[in-house]
Formats: structure tokens, C-alpha cells, sequence
């Protein structure tokens, strides 16, 4: 019996190898013939040099360039080296929104000699925890019916759903309510998803007018209505031109336009949706100025318009066109996009060579809006590259009422630098409509980040004006920042650009002196 037992053993043991081996012959057999063929259609393929003269080992030039864009940034960049965004910048971001200790020990990774660099300078006599106070609140279309007043300096900035995902808004929408925040839909329309948070919302209005457009693409008023019926619709922002792309429209791929999306943009499914580059109904500086009081009159809310800033006579223009009309026909707000700002698509030429980065242009409108005594009177948001505190904390100090980022809310919700978010295939789920990659971004848990991340963004950029001497983040001035020049000396913010002050305006700076 045990002899049986072996012999069947035995009988299984050699089976399962004959298996074994005929599996790995045909394998290896599958495999060369494979081989075979790559390397006839290598060899005879004349558009990649290196396949031709190189074949099947060629291949692998391309795999290893497309991994590059994953691993390059853990294993082969130094923590201040990449762009758009570092690894210094994103871990802030990334400890921030996790709600984890932000300190660092021994000292500085970042060089602070190169030109451009900005630092802030201390008093002897910071000022004290028990005398710190809380952003203090501020009112947007004063001339409106239902003007806007929150004291939120940092807020989500324009992000369409369509470019992002679904469980990517409800997060942010949850997040930004939490915190207290408002929230802009960007460019493709007002959402489900955006509402369900709660929070404040700024409802973007783009080139081809996204959600508030009849059968024709024109703006409607009664869907400009219909949107303002929404009580957390505060604002509306009329959108000229975006940083990455200033010249041109937004871009949806045809593989992102759901049914869903298309709906609530009012445009066909699987269709890609290229916005037209600039309003048609906005030629000259009048008709911005007429549309600015349409939008406002219809829905009796604050409007303001999001541009870049390239060239820059035309502020002069609509400025003292505002002032010939009245003080009241100015846009409530202006946002001052940066030539270096994010998009989910756009042509290399518009991203690397279009605008100017907001490092010169926001306190250029600033400057601009003083001189012609309307500061008070229109409120100035910065946008573009902004994600980490002592980048907000400069805005503040070049005039900035206010501070909006995308991509740091993308790094807050788990964004990796991929650079996917055009193709559907976000391995975050962020910028993708593939159901299966948006199983990894659980909406409850990225609101918490987004809350954490705003609240750790006031904190910091807090500990910088206490450190400065003020008791708020929006008390900082020019003269607080400093920027190295060429020579290795730094200047004030305020020596690079003098501020032009209104009639009898104190200078603060002599004060603080």
C-alpha cells in the first residue's frame, strides 16, 4: 500500500513537471516569437530612429522615459530642484492637509542667495500670541445688493468639474466649508457636487459661458438667475484669460465629457469642448464695463473679472473709464492670474512664454487701482503658483485681499505631479472620469485634508506677520518683505514698487519706523 501510495506520488510529481516544462517551452516559444516580430516591425518601421537602428531594445527608451515622470522626483531630484512644484513645496502641502507636524530640524534646505528670493524681516518685538487676532473680515460689492463679506484670505481657486473629478469637488466643497472658505467652480459650471459641501461658491464664468448659456452659447439671463438663486452662490467671476494659457480657452478631451458634464455645461457628449479664446461680446473696455453691471444687476451679486496680465495699458483704459462712469460701475474684484499658473491642458508655447508671473503683476495692479483712487473700492485677489505660506504671506504684503490656489488644493487632496490630468488617467483620481481610478480618493477623508491644509495655511502665514510685528496676516505691508537682487543685496518689496498712495494716505511704513 505504501508502495502504491509512492508510486502515485511519484506518477503526480513527474506530471506536474511535464506540465511544468511544456508551459515554460511554450512561453519561451510565445515570447521569441514575439520578439521575432517586434524586431521585423522595428526594423522596418521608419519614424523612430532609435527602434530602427536599435530593435525591441529600443522599445525600452521610451518605457523608461515615460517611468521617468513618476520616479524621477523620489528618487533622482533634490528636494528644491523640480518644477512646476518642488518637493519642499509639496511635503509642506502634504503635512499640512495630513494635519502632521510642519517643523523641520538642523536648518534651511532653500538658498536664499539667488535673485528673485524673498524673505520677510522680523521685528525685535514680535508680536505676542495673547495679542495676535483673527483675520478681520472684509466686503466685496459694496454697491451690489447682496454684497459679500467673509474674512477668509485663503480659498479654493477655479477648478471646472470636468477637468477634476466628481469626488474630487465634493472634498473640496466639504473641505472649504469646514475651514470657511469659499470655493470658485472655474469655467464648467455650477455642479451638484459643489453645492453639497455647504461652503460659499464663486461661479466662474468663462468664454463660452459654461451652465449660463442659451441654445446659441450666449449668455442668458434667466440661467444667470438660476444660478444666483443659490444663496452660497456669493460672487460671479467673469474669466478673461487663465495663466497657463492666457490667448485661449479651456480645454475638456471629448473623453471627459460625460453625460452628466455635458448637461450642466450644456454641450454634446464625448465631444471635446474647446472654449473660445477670448468673449465674443467683449470687445473694448465699455463692453467689459457693461457686462461687469449686466451680471451684477441680473443677479444682484458681486462680480469681478480673472485675467492675466501681459500687457498693461488697458487698465488704464477701463480705470479711468470706471471713473468717468462712476465709482459704482467697477468690477467688485479683480483676479490676477500668473503667467506661471496651472491648467489641466494647454499648447508648451502658452505655458513657458505667455504672461507675466504674478511676482510683478499683482503689485502692478495694485499700483494701478491706487493711482487712479480705486483700491478700496475693488478688491484684488492673487492667484498662480501660490501653495505654500510664505508665498501667500508675500501677496499680502504686494496688496492682495485675498489668495486663491488650485494646484496646493491638489496636492491637499493627494496629487502626486503625475502629469496625467489631460489624458483620463489621474492614478489619483483627481483629474480622471475612470470610476476605478477615483476609488482611490475617498471624498470624507480628502475634506479633512482640505479643511487642515486651510488651517494650517492661516496658521503659518500668522506666524510670519507676528513675526513681522503685526497682529494679522492682512496687516502686512511692503516693507515687510525683501527680495535678493543681483549684487547679493536685498531690497524691500517696497523700493521695487513704490506704492502710489491716495490723497492723505498714511504711509505705514514711516509710522512703523
Amino acid at each position: 500500500m505504501n508502495n502504491m501510495s509512492m508510486e502515485k506520488t511519484f506518477d503526480f510529481i513527474q506530471t506536474a513537471n511535464d506540465i511544468l516544462i511544456t508551459l515554460i517551452v511554450f512561453v519561451l516559444g510565445v515570447g521569441i516569437v514575439v520578439v521575432a516580430v517586434l524586431y521585423v516591425i522595428d526594423v522596418t518601421q521608419t519614424k523612430q530612429a532609435v527602434r530602427r537602428n536599435f530593435p525591441v531594445v529600443g522599445r525600452f527608451r521610451y518605457l523608461f522615459e515615460h517611468m521617468g515622470e513618476f520616479f524621477r522626483q523620489y528618487f533622482l531630484a533634490m528636494d528644491r530642484e523640480e518644477m512646476p512644484f518642488n518637493r519642499a513645496q509639496r511635503s509642506w502641502v502634504y503635512r499640512a492637509a495630513k494635519n502632521v507636524s510642519t517643523q523641520l530640524a538642523f536648518g534651511s534646505t532653500r538658498d536664499i542667495t539667488p535673485p528673485g528670493t524673498i524673505f520677510f524681516v522680523n521685528c525685535p518685538f514680535p508680536t505676542l500670541e495673547v495679542d495676535a487676532a483673527d483675520p478681520g473680515e472684509v466686503t466685496v460689492g459694496p454697491y451690489c445688493e447682496k454684497p459679500y463679506t467673509t474674512n477668509s484670505f485663503f480659498n479654493v481657486s477655479g477648478m471646472s468639474y470636468g477637468a477634476i473629478s466628481e469626488p474630487a469637488v465634493r472634498a473640496l466643497s466639504n473641505g472649504a466649508k469646514a475651514a470657511g472658505s469659499w470655493m470658485n467652480t472655474g469655467e464648467g459650471g455650477l455642479s451638484p457636487f459643489h453645492l453639497e459641501g455647504g461652503c460659499d461658491i464663486v461661479f466662474q464664468m468663462g468664454t463660452a459661458k459654461y451652465g449660463v448659456r442659451d441654445e446659441n452659447g450666449e449668455l442668458s439671463d434667466e440661467k444667470l438667475k438660476g444660478i444666483a438663486a443659490h444663496e452660497q452662490v456669493r460672487m460671479f467671476e467673469i474669466k478673461l484669460s487663465q495663466g497657463a494659457k492666457p490667448g485661449k480657452g479651456g480645454i475638456l478631451p471629448g473623453s471627459k465629457v460625460t453625460p452628466e458634464i455635458a448637461a450642466i455645461r450644456g454641450i454634446p457628449v464625448g465631444e471635446s469642448s474647446i472654449s473660445p479664446n477670448r468673449h465674443p461680446d467683449i470687445d473694448n473696455v465699455d463692453d467689459m464695463i457693461n457686462m461687469i453691471e449686466r451680471i451684477r444687476k441680473v443677479t444682484g451679486k458681486p462680480v469681478g473679472i480673472k485675467c492675466v496680465i501681459g500687457s498693461y495699458g488697458w487698465l488704464d483704459s477701463l480705470f479711468n473709464a470706471i471713473n468717468k462712469r462712476g465709482i459704482e460701475s467697477a468690477p467688485d474684484f479683480i483676479t490676477v492670474d500668473s503667467g506661471d499658473g496651472g491648467t489641466g491642458a494647454a499648447p508648451m508655447a502658452l505655458l513657458d512664454y505667455v504672461g507675466l508671473p504674478v511676482k510683478e503683476s499683482l503689485p502692478m495692479v495694485v499700483d494701478t487701482l491706487t493711482r487712479h483712487g480705486l483700491k478700496e473700492r475693488v478688491k484684488v485677489i492673487s492667484s498662480g503658483k501660490l501653495v505654500t505660506p510664505e508665498e501667500v504671506a508675500w501677496a499680502l504684503c504686494a496688496g492682495a485681499d485675498f489668495v486663491v490656489s488650485a494646484r496646493g488644493f491638489m496636492f491637499a487632496l493627494g496629487c502626486i505631479q503625475a502629469m496625467q490630468c489631460d489624458r483620463n488617467t489621474c492614478p489619483t483620481g483627481i483629474t480622471t472620469h475612470n470610476k476605478r481610478l477615483q476609488k482611490g480618493l475617498d471624498p470624507v477623508d480628502k475634506a479633512e485634508r482640505v479643511k487642515n491644509y486651510i488651517i494650517t495655511m492661516r496658521k503659518e502665514v500668522g506666524i510670519i506677520a507676528h513675526s513681522c510685528g503685526v497682529k494679522e496676516a492682512r496687516h502686512l505691508r511692503r516693507y515687510h518683505c525683501r527680495v535678493m537682487m543681483a549684487d547679493g543685496k536685498s531690497k524691500a518689496l517696497n523700493e521695487i514698487f513704490p506704492e502710489h498712495r491716495a490723497p492723505g494716505e498714511k504711509k505705514e511704513e514711516d509710522a512703523a519706523a
